[in-house]
């Protein structure tokens, strides 16, 4: 059976992330060393140190994510591991999109770091704070969320990811999303919880943000990637830089499709799935998704010694 790494998106962040690969790992140090660089400043720093709210900025957790996730595969390949023989996809949820991007070698880290600031920055500038929210609904049909949002008043509601396990997020206008939550648990939904989150992601009233990432990938130099990588916005592999631009554009205001891509990767052959990060959310995720599926998370030094003797050594 085939191996897919998968990257974490947002909410993975936590105080201290990474700090042991770097304390143990030349290679880990050297990747926080050139995202810092890439940003002028010492984003190394927040990871470790905090404080909390500062990290969970949306500019800060975008590209300290992602850091941690090549910060691991780098000292995974410096160790015998050569992605492209061994692993047969990649993808990432959401800002992890651009993780499985920089590890297949279609950005460069520094610009990822880069594109992931704007990124952060953009998606926090589209909408004034307060007026958007994210409300996630547990335990109800997609199609009666469909349904909720179809309805609900107060401007835009759309469902932003299909995490799995019953588990679909809205996104939208403040006043929609409170009345389709509310539609929602009337309808039989297990729970509707309002997210704490700065920004409605992943729905329409991102489009400046889409405008902005659009700009800024036109400016930065791709190459095909070396693995083949899902898109969130299609749950299909794309490899023509082009296309790949695209769909990046797409993904801020489109659908995070996790539970769909967990179920391609079940049924294109792919047997295990690591977590290339910070956190297990998307192993979670994924037991929820396809019981027949393997997960294994990477980023703890113990973590990374485990995956190179399956990987490298068995």
């Amino acid at each position: 059976m085939a191996i897919a790494f998968t990257f974490p998106g947002q909410g993975s962040q936590s105080v201290g992330m990474g700090r042991d690969l770097a304390d143990a790992f030349p290679e880990a140090r050297s990747v926080f060393d050139e995202v810092d660089a890439a940003l002028g400043e010492k984003l190394s720093a927040i990871m470790w140190e905090g404080p909390e709210d500062v990290l969970t900025l949306t500019a800060n957790a975008q590209p300290a994510l992602m850091a941690v996730s090549i910060a691991a595969l780098r000292v995974m390949e410096a160790r015998g591991l050569v992605l492209k023989d061994k692993v047969a996809y990649v993808a990432g949820h959401s800002l992890g999109e651009y993780s499985a991007l920089c590890a297949a070698g279609v950005f460069s880290l520094a610009d990822t770091a880069r594109l992931l600031r704007i990124r952060g920055n953009a998606m926090q500038a589209a909408v004034p704070a307060g007026e958007g929210a994210m409300a996630a609904i547990l335990g109800l049909d997609q199609g009666k969320v469909e349904e909720a949002c179809a309805m609900a008043e107060g401007g835009v509601c759309q469902i932003a990811n299909d995490n799995g396990g019953g588990q679909l997020v809205i996104s939208g206008s403040k006043a929609a999303v409170d009345h389709a939550a509310r539609l929602c648990t009337e309808m039989g939904a297990k729970r509707a919880l309002m997210l704490s989150v700065s920004a409605p992601f992943h729905s329409a009233l991102m489009a400046p943000a889409a405008d902005a990432m659009r700009d800024a990938l036109a400016a930065v130099e791709m190459k095909a990637p070396v693995v083949p990588v899902v898109a969130n916005v299609t749950v299909s592999p794309i490899k023509d830089p082009a296309e790949i631009r695209q769909r990046l554009v797409e993904q801020v205001t489109g659908r995070v499709r996790w539970r769909e891509t967990v179920e391609w990767f079940a049924g294109n052959g792919v047997g295990t799935l690591y977590e290339v990060g910070s956190g297990k959310v998307l192993c979670g995720l994924a037991r929820r998704i396809s019981r027949d599926t393997a997960t294994a998370a990477v980023n703890t030094p113990a973590d990374v010694e485990a995956a190179l003797a399956t990987l490298v050594q068995g």
